[in-house]
């Protein structure tokens, strides 16, 4: 069958105007808070100097060796986001007249679904100078639902990304001060997502839809920590965390598109490739114990967003478009606090903060991330020798996060009224 050369150039039309859609990466985030007590107690600031819960095999392999005996530790916890958009002004950039008219449409409700997530733990000692951890986490994830009648809908509908990884560790003690430790985390991601193709006036009756199903694919990426007691009261801890590739490979699905002539759909792409980085990761803590029953601790780090900033868009393993978010590097800080009530029980405090890797311009509606605040708290107690529970809870304050994005000739401009994660999350410990 011959195509003529103007449905191709109509075809190619389609494909960039899918391209211009820009297909939403920025979902993807690390989270510090693995459902541990020592985690998601402390809003992340005791990972780099964990020494005593097998979870240590995740947040520094290094101080699985302050640990005695075979210790397993398995988590749940539910984030449960309040995301909701604000609406400024809208407008209609259309130089066509059958385009020109009113954008129609809500501010989306509240787009973040709450979700559950576990997690694993395992350390078991090999001898007096070594240790072998593994685990399971979700490091990454996140997600946004405004529904179809968003007045964004044509950057964005509905997008899910989740990440979980795989990670065997080891550890060594060097010197009674010193320990170091590494790890590789196989990291599977999957994400789906789904963009309105406008066709006409920006009327939700009259638009078409792209969906990216069943993408998914492996990335792995390297760990590497430290442990150094100074003395008896003060601990450093480091943690290096590398790079990970994210190749994600699935499904292009289209509905309801006006198409001049069905030979058109022949044209269509069926599968997509989606590429980015995860950035690497330094973060830094101390511990200091001020007395037999309390302890504080003090974390500063870094992350390197701006690599994570180029995504490519790919379809048939053609290059489509490379889009560059105009990301920054992070840095993050925080303070916490441990204190035993009695020989049974203890309480933690966090509180941390990290910078925007985003300025207001660059902002997208799929992550509209901001400078975050996190404030944490936990409760611990032993039920035996051997068996411990935990609850604990984290509330992230993720900012305003005005934002003006413009797709397929339409310019949205507002922020968040509310934006926040609350994270509720309980563990059980049990050392053989």
């Amino acid at each position: 069958m011959t195509i003529p050369g103007k449905l191709i150039r109509h075809a190619v039309l389609v494909a960039t105007l899918l391209a211009a859609s820009s297909p939403s990466l920025g979902a993807g985030f690390y989270s510090p808070s693995v459902g541990t007590p020592g985690s998601l107690g402390t809003a992340g600031v005791a990972n780099p100097t964990n020494t005593r819960g097998a979870d240590a095999a995740w947040t520094n392999p290094a101080g699985m060796t302050g640990i005695d005996g075979q210790h397993i530790l398995t988590g749940a916890q539910v984030i449960v986001p309040s995301l909701k958009f604000n609406t400024k002004d809208v407008t209609n950039n259309a130089f066509l007249p059958r385009f020109r008219g009113p954008v129609v449409g809500d501010n989306g409700g509240n787009a973040g679904d709450a979700a559950p997530v576990t997690s694993f733990f395992y350390a078991r000692p090999l001898s007096d100078r070594f240790v072998l951890g593994f685990s399971t986490t979700a490091p990454l994830g996140g997600g946004v639902d405004y529904g179809s009648d968003f007045v964004g809908r044509y950057v964005i509908r509905d997008v899910f990304l989740a990440g979980v990884a795989v990670t065997p560790s080891i550890a060594y003690r060097v010197t009674d001060k010193l320990s170091i430790g590494a790890g590789v985390s196989a990291i599977y991601t999957v994400m789906e997502q789904s963009i309105a193709i406008r066709q006409g006036l920006p009327d939700p009756a009259l638009d078409g839809q792209v969906k990216f199903e069943n993408l998914s694919g492996w990335g792995f990426q390297g760990i590497l920590g430290l442990t150094y007691a100074f003395n008896d009261r003060l601990l450093l801890g480091m943690v290096y965390r590398g790079e990970a590739d994210t190749d994600l490979e699935g499904d292009v699905k289209f509905q309801n598109l006006r198409l001049r002539d069905p030979r058109l759909t022949a044209l269509l792409p069926t599968s997509v490739k989606i590429s980015w980085n995860n950035p690497q990761w330094l973060e830094a803590g101390l511990r200091y114990r001020l007395d037999e029953k309390t302890q504080v601790y003090f974390n500063l780090g870094w992350q390197d967003w701006s690599r994570f900033s180029n995504n490519v868009l790919s379809f048939r393993d053609d290059q489509v478009v490379k889009l560059d978010r105009n990301w920054n590097d992070t840095w993050h800080a925080g303070i916490a606090a441990v204190r035993a009530l009695n020989d049974r029980s203890l309480v933690s405090f966090g509180l941390s903060y990290e910078s925007s890797p985003v300025k207001d311009a660059d902002r997208t509606l799929d992550f509209p991330v901001d400078e975050q605040w996190k404030l944490s708290a936990s409760y611990a107690w032993n039920h035996s020798d051997r068996l411990a529970f935990s609850l604990g809870a984290t509330l992230a304050f993720v900012g305003n996060a005005p934002l003006e994005q413009t797709a397929q000739r339409v310019t949205v401009r507002g922020d968040y009224d509310t934006n926040f994660l609350a994270i509720l999350g309980g563990t059980l410990r049990y050392e053989f």
